[in-house]
Parts: C-alpha cells; sequence; structure tokens
C-alpha cells in the first residue's frame, strides 16, 4: 500500500472517530452544562468529579490503555499472520482473564470507596458532608469500571479489524444516559449514579452484535491461557504504570485543588471543567487521530524498512499541529466568552465563569502537546516499545508535583493549570527526540517548518478575534440563545480566518485536506 493511500486510509478512519467523538463530545458538553446548572462548582459537583474519576482511572488502566497499548498490536499482527480460529480464540482467552481481574477489582473498590476517596481529595476530610456525599457516589457507581472497561476490550477488537464506527459511537450513550437521568432526578446523586451505570451497560451492549457479526464466539471460562496473551501481559505492564502515571497527574490536580484554604472553593470543580474543554479538541481529532492510525503504525513496524513508518509519523505530527496549535490560541483568546456562553447560568455563578475561564487559558497552553504526545506514544505502543513512555510520564508526573508546589501559592488554581501544561511540553520534546534517534529520522525541516507555518496562522487568526471580541463582548444578562449565537459567531470567524492564514502562509496540510475531500468527491 502506497503512502498515499495509507494516509487516505488513515484520514477516512480518523474522520468517521472524529465525527463520532464531536456527537460524543457535544452531548458530553450537555452533561456538563446540566450538571454545572444544577450543582455549580460546589459540593455535589466536586463528589461528582472526585467520585467518577476513580473508576475512570482504572477504566484507562485496564481497558482503553489495554487497547492501545497492548490488544491493538497483537490482534492486528495475529489478524494478518495467523487464522481467524487463532484471532478468536485468543480474543476469548483475553476476555475470561478481564472478567476475573475486573470482577475482584469492583468488590475491593466499594469495599475500600473511604479510603480512596480521603487519599485522592483530602481536603474533602474538613468537610464531613462532602467527603460522605463522594465516597456514597463512589461505591454506587464503581460498577461501572466493569462494564466500561468490557466495552472498551470490545472496542479494541473491533479496532484491530479496522472497523471504527460503531465503538466510537457507543460514548455517545453514555452522556445521553447521565443528560436524562441527572435531568429527571434533578439535585442529588441518585441520578448521576444511575445514569452513569446505565451508560455503562449501553457502550458494552451496542457493540456485541457487530463482535458477532465479524466472528466472535463466546467461550466462557474455558481457557485462561495462550501465548499471545503473555505477549499482551508484557506489553501492557508498562502500559498499566504509563497510565496510572498519567491519570495520577489528573489526580494530583484534584488533590492539590481540594485544598480549599490555598487555591480558593470549588477548585476540584472549576478544574474539572476547564479540563472537559480541553478535552473536547483532543477527543474529537487527536485521539481519532492516533486511535486511527495506531493499526497503520503497527502493519508498518513490521517492516524491516521503517521509512514508511517515520513518514505516518510525520503526517500525523503535522495534522495534530494544523487541528490543535489554532485551537490552544482560539481558547486562550476566546476562553471568557466560552465559559460564560456554555455554562453561566443556574447555580454557576460569575465566580465560577471567571475562575473556569481562566483555568482553561492556562490549560491551553498545552494542548497541542497533549495531542501530539498521544501520536508519539502510538508509534512506540506499535514497535511494542511501552516502556519508555512510561518511564517519561513518570518524570513528567515529578515534574507537575513540583510545579504545583510552587505555583499554587503564587498563582493558585491557575498554577495548578499552568503546571500540567508544562509537564505535557516536557513530555512531547523528550518522547520526540527518542522517537528520532530511534526510527533514525534525519529530516526534521517538513515537521519544523509545518509547525512554524501553522503558528503564525494560528496567531494572526488569534489576534483578529482579540481585537473583535473586546469590542464587542459584554457580560449582559444575554439569553442562553443569544449567548449561543454570540460564541458561534466567534467560532465562525476564528474559523475562516484561519482558513485564510493558511493560505496566506502555505499551510500545505490545508491543500493535503482539500486534496483527499475532493478526491472523495469524485
Amino acid at each position: 500500500m502506497s503512502i498515499k493511500s495509507i494516509k487516505s486510509s488513515v484520514i477516512k478512519s480518523a474522520t468517521i472517530i472524529a465525527f463520532a467523538t464531536f456527537c460524543s463530545r457535544i452531548l458530553g458538553f450537555m452533561r456538563d452544562v446540566v450538571i454545572a446548572r444544577l450543582f455549580g462548582v460546589y459540593i455535589y459537583a466536586q463528589a461528582f468529579v472526585i467520585a467518577f474519576r476513580i473508576p475512570n482511572l482504572l477504566r484507562d488502566l485496564v481497558a482503553e490503555g489495554a487497547a492501545n497499548a497492548a490488544f491493538v498490536p497483537v490482534f492486528s499482527e495475529y489478524q494478518i499472520k495467523r487464522s481467524k480460529e487463532e484471532f478468536w480464540e485468543l480474543a476469548n482467552v483475553v476476555l475470561n482473564l478481564l472478567l476475573v481481574i475486573l470482577s475482584i477489582i469492583t468488590i475491593l473498590g466499594i469495599i475500600f470507596s473511604p479510603f480512596l476517596v480521603r487519599i485522592i481529595a483530602p481536603g474533602f476530610i474538613a468537610d464531613p458532608q462532602k467527603l460522605a456525599t463522594t465516597i456514597k457516589l463512589n461505591r454506587l457507581i464503581f460498577p461501572y469500571i466493569l462494564l466500561i472497561s468490557l466495552a472498551a476490550y470490545s472496542t479494541g477488537i473491533l479496532n484491530s479489524l479496522k472497523h471504527f464506527s460503531i465503538p466510537a459511537f457507543s460514548p455517545c450513550l453514555l452522556n445521553l444516559s447521565i443528560i436524562i437521568f441527572a435531568l429527571v432526578f434533578g439535585e442529588g446523586i441518585i441520578g448521576l449514579a444511575l445514569g452513569i451505570l446505565v451508560g455503562g451497560i449501553l457502550q458494552l451492549i451496542v457493540q456485541i452484535p457487530v463482535l458477532y457479526h465479524k466472528g466472535f464466539r463466546l467461550r466462557l471460562f474455558r481457557r485462561f491461557q495462550h501465548p499471545a496473551a503473555k505477549m499482551i501481559g508484557k506489553l501492557l505492564l508498562p502500559r498499566l504504570l504509563s497510565s496510572c502515571i498519567y491519570q495520577l497527574n489528573n489526580f494530583v490536580d484534584a488533590i492539590f485543588g481540594s485544598l480549599t484554604f490555598i487555591v480558593g472553593e470549588g477548585g476540584v470543580a472549576i478544574l474539572y471543567f476547564a479540563y472537559r474543554l480541553i478535552q473536547f479538541p483532543l477527543g474529537i481529532f487527536s485521539n481519532a487521530l492516533s486511535q486511527a492510525i495506531l493499526p497503520t503504525f503497527s502493519t508498518e513496524a513490521l517492516e524491516e524498512n521503517k521509512e514508511r513508518l517515520i513518514q505516518t509519523l510525520s503526517f500525523g505530527l503535522r495534522m495534530v499541529f494544523f487541528v490543535l496549535l489554532p485551537a490552544s490560541v482560539g481558547f486562550i483568546v476566546l476562553s471568557r466568552l466560552i465559559i460564560f456562553s456554555l455554562f453561566g447560568g443556574g447555580r454557576f455563578d460569575d465566580y465560577a465563569c471567571l475562575m473556569t475561564a481562566s483555568i482553561l487559558s492556562f490549560y491551553s497552553f498545552g494542548l497541542v502537546f497533549y495531542g501530539a504526545n498521544k501520536i508519539l506514544q502510538s508509534c512506540f505502543f506499535a514497535l511494542k516499545d511501552t516502556f519508555t513512555p512510561t518511564k517519561i510520564s513518570f518524570f513528567a508526573l515529578i515534574l507537575n508535583i513540583i510545579l504545583n508546589s510552587i505555583l499554587m501559592f503564587w498563582l493558585k488554581l491557575k498554577g495548578l493549570a499552568l503546571a500540567t501544561s508544562l509537564s505535557g511540553l516536557f513530555s512531547f520534546f523528550v518522547l520526540f527526540l527518542i522517537l528520532k534517534k530511534k526510527l533514525n529520522i534525519l529530516n526534521l525541516k517538513e515537521i519544523i517548518y509545518s509547525f512554524l507555518r501553522i503558528l503564525f496562522a494560528s496567531i494572526s487568526m488569534g489576534l483578529l478575534c482579540y481585537i473583535i471580541v473586546q469590542r464587542n463582548f459584554f457580560f449582559g444578562n444575554l439569553s442562553i440563545l443569544s449567548k449561543i449565537i454570540n460564541l458561534g459567531f466567534f467560532l465562525i470567524l476564528g474559523t475562516i480566518s484561519y482558513i485564510i492564514f493558511c493560505f496566506i502562509f502555505q499551510v500545505k496540510e490545508l491543500k493535503e485536506l482539500i486534496n483527499w475531500i475532493r478526491s472523495k468527491k469524485v
């Protein structure tokens, strides 16, 4: 397969995932708006953030992280080199192992919820009501780890078979479920808990017919050993550590954010809502691209000549720059407009809006590096090297803790967001330099020139939006519809002006995308 056809295949797969993720993120925004307006940044919102974060950590450790780092490379290799019977036999062995491990984790999580909450949110100990609410909610939703991990396992198998659509759309069901149950039950934690559990069930159920159609047949607890399962285990262990370290970065922010006497009231929820906005472009594009490009990386990594792998890596990084650099600038320039338009109202007062907007700006500095790290990590995973990303993640965690400890006294919550961005920047440069040496990448001009041209186009777009927004935006008592229209105007303005500046600065990634779209119309 030529590089051109590989790019087309990756873009097509990434487009499917991106569209599905866009739908999920829109529903996720609606979910967050409902939670923000119902609970503000106070007790129930903070309880939700902490309680939901614990099973999400374990989900990434034993499910999605495993799918990306271990399942897809090994399953992709088996799908190419082995028979279908051997492929599905391996799938059943892995499923049996997961069921045992996940069941034990779920039971232990429910039992030790009080201990977990106290570790992750030590600032809650001073508020008995907040602590008790968080522990109760965490216990109610802990079975979600079992459901979502099985759903992620299904996603890993389908992605290795290069089927992306149904798994990509399944998270929409979780967000929709939370929205419906939260609105039905109103204030309180019962609606949130039921929404999460029902959403987890739906995410799993929707993928079962596709698996069956592809050839999967359940053979429960017949076999627990397989040679390739050992390979998955070897790949998975460093990834577990890496995912743990990545999630610990988020937990570090939550731990420091819970220290109300230093950073102020509502820190945990404010950090959550701001970071959720950062996750919007990451989820729509960067996650989609890294997920779509991993099977291609895995196939090319098997070749003796790594030239095609290098070209695909360059393509992936340039696409990340093309999308996330203008997104970073846009978030910085339009942060107040975005927060007041999307979240302002109900119990989400002016204090919550202004604080969340400032945190969003500081998170935005690291957005492009968060996205690029996912592409670099996918390349390491395809090379079956999960140790290097783990090691770098550990050093980034230490850096984040040190910076948090220093900057929170100077910048309060903004210091926590800035520390996260700086640790992401550190990870990118170190991972890139190691991969450059590992693959013997000699010519970096294409990547560097692409970054600079896109950066100039993004800054020009940002300056134009800044000038106009300063003259037109005001914090009056606008209706929700007026706020959305106002925000939509600036988003369209930013997009159109960015495209124009891309032509001015001769950003070739735009031309590549246009040519691909034209080719699909023929």
